[in-house]
Parts: structure tokens; C-alpha cells; sequence
């Protein structure tokens, strides 16, 4: 029995054994999952399989990665190989995920996943996955990965920001608006999640020894609580002059607060992604800076990636990700097995006081109207 728990550039070493025995197996296909030639996506009805991608919540920012993974099934031509992408949602905890993915693994029509990780420790959580992988599903990890120390294996690849560069970004952009420094308090959803430890660290980092850190609240994706998170931690820490939205929904939270209080004169926001309502605020003098991902970026690269992998395509693969052993399937460098998208600043106007100088060369700077350009330009809301 062939062990079918390997990256997909190993069956290019194994292609003259493995053939025979799907020869031999073909009417039960090979390493107990119904495919032939080790294709999940293969089947002797042509049958149409999956790509998924695994949310961690409902959010205006998966709309955009489903536009961008919609945009590359056109573009890549899934319906050809017999693939359809798909979005689904968890309800935010680790147990959601683990139901989830065992799900997919008992049905034959799914041939990759790509999840979005609520929480970076959690064993049972890597351990589901490894055990996807290990009947012929394809698991990737996008926007947040697993603890890389602990469970790097159960995953392919991550495909997404650079999310402690990312909090960085969003220091810096906390420093050039107080120079002096200032406190401040971080609000986000899960607090056991990869990218909210990256992020929260990171911005620390990038503020540098002359902001404070006041609070650290997380609401578990509870709007209302988002809400309260915010009016708690003025009232408990009135020194508070940064609020720093870590999660795209934290904005809107922060602001509506902000208002009813009417603290703005004297408080600064920094907030992570580009909501709708969010957007909305910058125009209305609200934020003072945003740090954006590009969602539709990665639900454009996730999709091409999972097809290539589906069909075994090492040349797309080893394009994507250059730094991946052909043979073995591993990194050859300390992050080769990681694909950074695209981060940018915006901010309300020609005014600010931020400037490109005060961020990485590769990070793009926009101002609002260029960003709401650029998102018209492909048909998006939000980013």
C-alpha cells in the first residue's frame, strides 16, 4: 500500500510504481479515496469535485476573497478539470473547524480546502487536518495559519499576509500620528488566533518603547461585545488616546463608540482592513489610518494554487512557491513554504502626516480616493 500522505511533488519520484498499482486498483482507486492517477479531482463519472475555502466568521472581508477566487476559476478554467470553487463559513470557534473539516473528509466530492485558522495551538485542529490531507484532500492554510512551530506539516503552504509585518505597518502608522507616543488599547475577535498574535505584537513593535499598552480585549466575533469592549477600556483607562482595530469589524465598533463619546478630538484610530462601513468612516474624518489586506488576492492565488495542486502541476507550483523542494515537497528555505500578498496604508488625504517614507518599500500608499479607485476598478466594496 502506497502511504498517500505526501506533498504533491513526491508522486513525480513515485509515478512508475504508482501507476501500476492504479492499474491494478482501478475500480477502488488508490490510497483509499475513488480517484485515478492520484487526482482527487478525477473520476470515472466526471464527476464535478470541490475547492473550499474555510472562513472563520461572517465578514465583508471574505466577500472580497470570493470575488478573487470566483475571478480564478474564470481565469484558470476549473470547469475544464471538473472543479467548482466554494465558500463556507465557520461559527468562529476551533470545535466549528474540526466539525467541519471532518466533514469534508467523508465526502468524495471535495479535493481541496484552504482554512482560515481560528485558533494557531490547537492540536486536535492540526491533527484534523493532517488526517484531510491524508485522504487525498489538499489543505492549504490562507489569512491565518497554524502555530508554524508545532504544526507546520499539517499544511502545505500559507497563502496571506505577513501579519507581523502587517502590525507593524499599523505602529508606524501610530507613531507618525503621535510622535511623542501615546497609550493605547487593541481590540480583535479571537484572541488564540495566528494573525491576531502577529498583528498585536507587531504593532507593538512598530510604535516602539513610547506608546503604552493600556488593554488587549477580544469580543469572540460578538458585535455588540466589540461594542463594549471599547467603552470598557476608556472607562477603565481614560489615559487611552490610540484605539487600534486588529479585526476588519473592530473599526466600525471603535468609531461608533468614539462618537457617542465624543472623544475624537483627542483620540487617534488605527484599524486593520477596509470594511465597507469602515471605508465609509475614513470619509468622514473618522480614521486616521488603514492598514489593508488584499482578500481578493488571496482567494485568486488560493484557487490557482489549489488547482495546480489537484492536477499535480509542479511547474505552477514551483512558480508560486520557488523555494519548495520538487522532490520532497519541502521548504528549502526557512519560509519557503509561505506566499505574502500584498499589504497597503491608506489614509483619509494629501494631509496626513503619514508619508510612504515612514513604511516598508513594499507596502503600497494610498490615499482614500485612490484606494476607492482602486476597489472600483475590480468591482469591490471592501478589502
Amino acid at each position: 500500500m502506497i502511504d498517500m500522505h505526501v506533498r504533491p511533488f513526491r508522486l513525480n519520484r513515485l509515478l512508475p510504481t504508482f501507476l501500476l498499482l492504479c492499474l491494478t486498483v482501478w475500480q477502488t482507486g488508490c490510497g483509499g479515496r475513488s480517484s485515478s492517477s492520484g487526482d482527487p479531482s478525477a473520476s470515472s463519472s466526471g464527476a464535478v469535485k470541490r475547492v473550499i475555502l474555510l472562513t472563520n466568521g461572517d465578514d465583508p472581508f471574505w466577500d472580497a476573497m470570493r470575488t478573487g477566487m470566483e475571478k480564478a476559476a474564470v481565469d484558470f478554467d476549473l470547469a475544464s478539470a471538473n472543479l467548482k470553487v466554494e465558500m463556507d463559513k465557520n461559527d468562529g470557534t476551533s470545535k466549528g473547524q474540526i466539525d467541519k473539516l471532518k466533514q469534508y473528509a467523508g465526502q468524495t466530492d471535495i479535493a481541496a480546502v484552504a482554512i482560515s485558522v481560528t485558533d494557531a495551538d490547537n492540536a486536535a485542529l492540526a491533527r484534523t487536518m493532517t488526517d484531510l490531507d491524508k485522504v487525498g484532500v489538499k489543505v492549504i492554510t490562507v489569512d491565518s495559519d497554524i502555530n508554524r512551530d508545532k504544526f507546520r506539516s499539517s499544511r502545505f503552504v500559507y497563502l496571506g499576509t505577513d501579519n507581523f509585518v502587517g502590525g507593524q505597518e499599523l505602529g508606524r502608522a501610530a507613531k507618525g500620528l503621535r510622535s511623542n507616543g501615546g497609550t493605547f488599547a487593541t481590540f480583535y475577535g479571537l484572541s488564540a488566533a495566528a494573525n491576531v498574535i502577529e498583528r498585536t505584537s507587531g504593532f507593538a513593535d512598530g510604535a516602539g518603547a513610547s506608546f503604552t499598552k493600556a488593554d488587549g480585549l477580544s469580543d469572540n466575533m460578538d458585535l455588540t461585545k466589540a461594542q463594549a469592549n471599547v467603552r470598557n477600556a476608556l472607562q477603565n483607562h481614560p489615559e487611552i488616546d490610540t484605539l487600534v482595530g486588529i479585526w476588519a469589524y473592530n473599526a466600525h465598533a471603535i468609531v461608533e463608540v468614539v462618537n457617542e463619546t465624543g472623544i475624537r478630538d483627542k483620540t487617534k484610530i488605527v484599524v486593520f482592513d477596509a470594511a465597507p462601513k469602515a471605508i465609509q468612516h475614513m470619509s468622514d474624518g473618522m480614521i486616521d489610518a488603514m492598514v489593508v489586506q488584499n482578500p481578493y488576492q488571496m482567494g485568486y492565488l488560493a484557487t490557482r494554487l489549489a488547482k495546480a495542486m489537484i492536477k499535480s502541476d509542479t511547474a505552477t507550483i514551483q512558480e508560486m512557491f520557488p523555494n519548495i523542494n520538487p522532490e520532497t515537497g519541502e521548504p528549502t528555505s526557512e519560509n519557503g513554504d509561505i506566499l505574502t500578498t500584498e499589504l497597503r496604508v491608506v489614509v483619509p488625504d494629501a494631509e496626513s502626516p503619514l508619508i510612504p517614507e515612514m513604511f516598508n518599500p513594499d507596502t503600497q500608499f494610498f490615499t482614500s480616493e485612490q484606494f476607492n479607485a482602486w476597489l472600483a476598478e475590480r468591482s469591490l466594496t471592501g478589502s
